[in-house]
C-alpha cells in the first residue's frame, strides 16, 4: 500500500470522527436547547399564572372596595337622614312644649318635677333655675309644697335659664347640680327615637 493511500485513510478517518463528534455536540445541544426550552416554558407559564391571579386578587380588592364604598356610602346617606328625622322630631316637640306652660298639664308637671328635682339634692340649702316665663309657675309651687315649718331653705335663682321648661336645681354652696329642664329631658330620649328611626328606616318596625 503506498505511503499516500494510507495518509489518505487516515485523513478520512479523522473526518469520519470528526463528524461523529460534531454531530454529537449538535444533538447534545440540540437536547440541551429543549430542556432550557421547556423550563422557561414552565417558567413563563408560572409567571403568567402568577400575573392573572395577581390581577384577579386586584380585580376582587377593588370589587370589594367599590361594594363597600357604596354600602358606606348609604350607611352615611342613612344616618343623615335618622339624624335630621330625630332633630325634626325634638324641634316640634320643644315647640308643642314651649307653647303649653299656661296649661293646668304643664303647671302639675313642673311641680312633680321640683319635687324630684329637690331629693336629688342632699342640701338644706337650694337655688332653682328656671326659664323667666316659668318663676311665677315655679314660686307657687314651691309655697304650696313646701311651708314655711318646712327647714329646707329654696331660693329661686335671680338668672333666668335659656330653657323651653323644667328646672335646674343645685345646692347653696354649687357643689351640686341636678338638671332636670324640658331640654335635658328630651336629649335623653334622642338615642330611643334614633333607634325607632332606624329600624323604620330598615323596615324593622
Amino acid at each position: 500500500m503506498s505511503s499516500s493511500s494510507a495518509l489518505e485513510r487516515t485523513i478520512n478517518k479523522v473526518i469520519s470522527q470528526a463528524d461523529a463528534d460534531f454531530i454529537t455536540q449538535i444533538d447534545s445541544s440540540y437536547q440541551e436547547s429543549l430542556k432550557n426550552l421547556e423550563a422557561s416554558r414552565t417558567k413563563l407559564e408560572a409567571e403568567y399564572n402568577r400575573i392573572l391571579e395577581s390581577a384577579k386578587k386586584q380585580a376582587d380588592n377593588l370589587k370589594r372596595q367599590i361594594v363597600g364604598s357604596s354600602r358606606l356610602s348609604v350607611r352615611n346617606k342613612q344616618l343623615i337622614l335618622i339624624e335630621k328625622a330625630v332633630n325634626d322630631t325634638f324641634e316640634k316637640a320643644k315647640t308643642l312644649l314651649a307653647s303649653s306652660n299656661k296649661e293646668s298639664g304643664y303647671r302639675i308637671l313642673m311641680t312633680k318635677i321640683l319635687k324630684d328635682s329637690i331629693k336629688m339634692i342632699d342640701s338644706g340649702e337650694l337655688i332653682v333655675e328656671c326659664n323667666k316665663n316659668d318663676i311665677k309657675l315655679i314660686e307657687k309651687a314651691i309655697a304650696d309644697s313646701f311651708n314655711e315649718t318646712n327647714k329646707l331653705k329654696i331660693k329661686i335663682s335671680d338668672h333666668p335659664i335659656n330653657a323651653i321648661g323644667g328646672i335646674r336645681v343645685k345646692s347653696a354652696d354649687e357643689s351640686m347640680t341636678f338638671d332636670n329642664t324640658l331640654d335635658s329631658r328630651i336629649e335623653g330620649l334622642k338615642p330611643l327615637i334614633r333607634k325607632s328611626i332606624a329600624q323604620m328606616l330598615r323596615g324593622e318596625v
